[in-house]
């Protein structure tokens, strides 16, 4: 089969420059062409990372209507109704931070309109720094990495062959001997679902507190930790481990898009010292000027924390299932896994076994489409802003990212399309 590239055609209008899709919104648009339309029952989305947005046994109610106030029809302010921010710093302080002296407040709390955006409204914050991120990680981080110029990204390779581990020792020498201010991941990642969690994560905040280098930890999977002690309750926050909320230098992102599971929603958050909400919500006045109002107010109700933990509850539950289908099912078609994942709700998986040419991500990519399947190609979690200006090829090209996300009668049918498709090729 031909290697399909991926090509990004500038606009024909003067000024513009060719912006790249994300590798998730790529694939997507590759399944459109092929007659794919949310909700299809002939489809199997095992790509897109959203989480099955219906009821779960176990789990509250889901919200369906929200009222409009008339004060509702004004704007938000651009850090959020006070009341949401509130209610976030208390669930915060309640899950982790109970017996500290140190307490988040509404001044620790922004709101914004989506991961993306708390993200970028942060980075647009940075100053002229040296930032470290690690390969591989989530793909949006990619152009969000190039499209602010003050600071300079530098990549850090983790290996499978570690299961995407990085000791203390070697963190330490990044930050002291690259100059690192800052350093970006997700926790538990996506792609790989490695979680840092309990004393290793207390570690990394000490070092980053030691080092006065800024931890930007996305923590929009920390709700699922399958790993999770019973003390953490399948909760995983370095929020837990920070001694001054106001000092430490922790930056926390979360929302409801999948730990609550209302992705549509647009609705989350950036917790951390005060001083950097404040330059947050600056850079939102002229980013996005603020969220939705109604479901800002609306968010607050499920936010209790019995209401939280039920809903934790409830995921464990059933993704569990869904993660063990997915797992034995891909080993069973012949890939072979890095780590099984200890979080999120995704399989990062080597293709390198598969017979040719399905030993290739984008080539895996198309005849999966073939079979009504969706995944995400290794090559979109190489946020290497280098790599791609080289036109080097990724080393995750031989990768693939599956989600166990969807309805579990989804997954079981998208992975026995898998191990079918791949039993054919040999």
């Amino acid at each position: 089969m031909e290697r399909r590239r991926i090509a990004v055609t500038p606009p024909n209008v003067p000024g513009f420059r060719a912006v790249p899709f994300t590798g998730v919104i790529y694939v997507m648009a590759e399944a459109s062409r092929r007659g794919y339309a949310y909700g299809h029952p002939d489809w199997c989305n095992l790509g897109q990372g959203m989480p099955e947005t219906g009821p779960l046994p176990g789990s509250p109610e889901r919200v369906l209507t929200a009222p409009i106030s008339p004060a509702d029809q004004e704007y938000a302010p651009v850090a959020g109704i006070p009341e949401l921010r509130s209610a976030v710093a208390d669930l915060y302080n309640h899950l982790y931070r109970r017996g500290k002296e140190s307490q988040y407040t509404a001044d620790n709390v922004c709101i914004c309109g989506g991961g993306r955006l708390g993200l970028t409204r942060t980075v647009a914050a940075l100053g002229e720094i040296n930032l470290g991120h690690f390969l591989p990680d989530y793909t949006a981080y990619e152009e969000l990495l190039t499209i602010f110029r003050p600071f300079t990204a530098i990549p850090i390779l983790l290996e499978g062959t570690d299961g995407y581990r990085f000791d203390m020792g070697k963190l330490e020498r990044e930050i002291l001997g690259r100059g690192l201010s800052a350093v970006l991941l997700s926790n538990p990642s996506n792609p790989t679902g490695r979680t840092i969690r309990g004393l290793e994560l207390a570690s990394w905040v000490e070092a980053a507190r030691r080092l006065e280098c800024t931890l930007l930890m996305d923590e929009f999977y920390s709700h699922y930790a399958w790993s999770a002690t019973a003390e953490e309750d399948g909760l995983v926050s370095a929020a837990r481990y920070v001694n001054d909320v106001d000092e430490d230098p922790v930056v926390i992102f979360d929302g409801l898009t999948k730990n609550w599971r209302y992705p549509g929603w647009r609705t989350t958050w950036v917790v951390g010292p005060r001083s950097v909400i404040e330059a947050v919500t600056s850079s939102g006045s002229f980013l996005d000027g603020g969220g939705s109002r109604p479901l800002q107010r609306a968010a607050i109700p499920l936010l209790d924390p019995a209401a939280v933990r039920a809903e934790t509850a409830a995921i464990r539950g059933a993704f569990l299932r869904k993660r063990r289908i997915m797992v034995d099912g891909l080993r069973e078609a012949g890939m072979r896994l890095d780590v099984e994942p200890e979080g999120t709700f995704y399989v990062w998986a080597d293709l390198a076994g598969l017979p040719e040419p399905l030993a290739d991500g984008m080539d895996f990519l198309q005849a999966a489409l073939d079979e009504k399947v969706i995944c995400v190609p290794g090559e979109f979690f190489d946020i290497n802003p280098g790599k791609r200006r080289s036109g080097r090829p990724s080393r995750f090209r031989t990768y693939a990212r599956f989600s166990f996300g969807p309805e579990e009668d989804a997954v079981a049918e998208g992975v026995r399309r898998i191990v079918e498709m791949v039993k054919r090729a040999r």
